[in-house]
């Protein structure tokens, strides 16, 4: 059992208020947003009065159509403040400006000009990226209430160290401390899967359902779980290397030094690795390390129906099938999402492949659960995930929501005239 205190209590019933927005971005009455959350008028009428008190929700008007008294409308206020998320991939670092609304403002993009990959490489590429999307919008570095950081591997959240990449040899790398140095900003650290999962939870997938599995497909490859409709991290913050678990015995050879992980045979260089097999002279395997030339291409002659792409694809969608059944078979999600690169690049041919997979390799029962779907959240995800990281540390400002007197005296207020 989770022993929460009344300000965790508080704070998981904020976000979920506020989540309400972002799902459907639209005016709501506190009568509506107690329906949605299941959270009663008295609850709601607090945690409203908070948010309007520092300044997230605005009053915008009244709804008078029921035919009863006329309710207030909320709804978020954008202009309160921007939000910046990261997403440090294998090959580039991408950089996005959001308001409070999660609305894009800017983009910046930057590629490693070297395979040699320093954390103080990394930091001053986000740093540059971070300068770039402020100085483009004009915005001023004091109207950032927060940066979420996502770097690839495990990370210990806490701390803001990434402990692990299998990428670069990372080990124990104090990416927080480095950044709110570079940044002078509120630094919010933590890996690809979990920023993915918190995107569809806010954004996408999740807001419909409680059980989840968010499996990222890109040169790495991961999953994300929301389970009872809250993030789940393990006991240390390393849930979610699906990537790394064992898919064909003594299979091939993966970047963390095993054998036949699912990463070898899903990801972006496992793909390229099954092309190599069926057609060793193939044109696109000039690619090299241009992963989106690669999956560009790829998907283009599927779509002419070429048959070395159908192959790869049908026989790719045959391992992801056998590793998504372990996941359907081990969790019972409603959902599965398929995301990122791979998934937005080779689409409704990989999922439909995928599903037909799928059925060989999954339980009857946890099989009629459950939904296999692409991602609807617009590329990147991650970085969307990463502000909400930001958005969510901000949220939990002890200094800024630990003062509710005047926002409980709103309450009552609202309370007496609504209810």
């Amino acid at each position: 059992m989770i022993n929460r205190s009344a300000q965790e209590i508080r704070c998981l019933n904020r976000f979920e208020v506020l989540r309400r927005f972002y799902a459907v971005p639209d005016t709501r009455t506190r009568q509506e947003l107690a329906a949605e959350t299941g959270l009663s008028f008295a609850t709601v009428a607090n945690l409203t009065a908070e948010l309007i008190d520092t300044g997230v929700l605005v009053e915008t008007g009244r709804d008078g159509s029921g035919g009863g008294r006329p309710r207030s409308l909320l709804a978020l206020n954008a202009d309160r403040g921007a939000l910046v998320g990261v997403d440090v991939a294998e090959t580039s670092v991408r950089t996005e400006l959001f308001d409070l609304a999660l609305g894009e403002l800017a983009v910046d993009e930057r590629p490693f000009v070297s395979t040699e990959v320093t954390p103080e490489h990394v930091v001053e590429l986000i740093g540059v990226g971070v300068d770039a999307v402020l100085r483009s919008t004009g915005i001023l570095r004091d109207r950032v209430l927060g940066a979420g950081i996502s770097v690839p591997g495990l990370v210990e959240r806490e701390r803001g160290v990434s402990t692990y990449s299998p990428y670069w040899a990372w080990r124990d790398v104090p990416v927080r401390d480095m950044l709110t140095e570079r940044l002078r900003l509120p630094v919010h650290l933590d890996n690809p899967l979990k920023a993915s999962t918190l995107a569809e939870m806010w954004f996408g997938a999740g807001r419909e359902v409680d059980d989840l599995v968010v499996a990222t497909l890109r040169s790495g490859v991961g999953a994300g779980f929301a389970l009872g409709g809250a993030l789940y991290r393990g006991s240390t913050n390393s849930a979610g290397e699906w990537g790394h678990t064992c898919l064909v015995f003594g299979g091939r050879k993966c970047r963390c030094g095993n054998l036949g992980c699912v990463e070898a045979y899903v990801g972006i260089p496992g793909i390229v690795e099954t092309l190599r097999a069926i057609s060793p002279d193939d044109s696109l395997l000039s690619a090299g390390n241009d992963e989106e030339r690669f999956l560009d291409g790829l998907a283009a002659r599927s779509t002419d129906r070429d048959p070395v792409a159908t192959e790869v694809i049908r026989q790719t969608a045959a391992y992801l099938g056998a590793a998504v059944g372990n996941l359907v078979n081990l969790f019972n999600p409603q959902v599965i999402v398929l995301a990122d690169q791979v998934a937005d690049r080779l689409g409704e041919r990989l999922l439909i492949e995928t599903r037909v997979a799928l059925a060989d390799h999954t339980l009857a029962q946890p099989l009629r659960a459950v939904t296999l779907r692409l991602s609807s959240l617009p590329y990147d995800a991650v970085s969307r995930g990463a502000a909400a990281f930001a958005l969510e540390g901000f949220l939990k400002d002890r200094d800024l929501f630990g003062s509710v007197s005047r926002a409980r005296a709103r309450a009552k207020a609202v309370t007496a005239d609504e209810e």
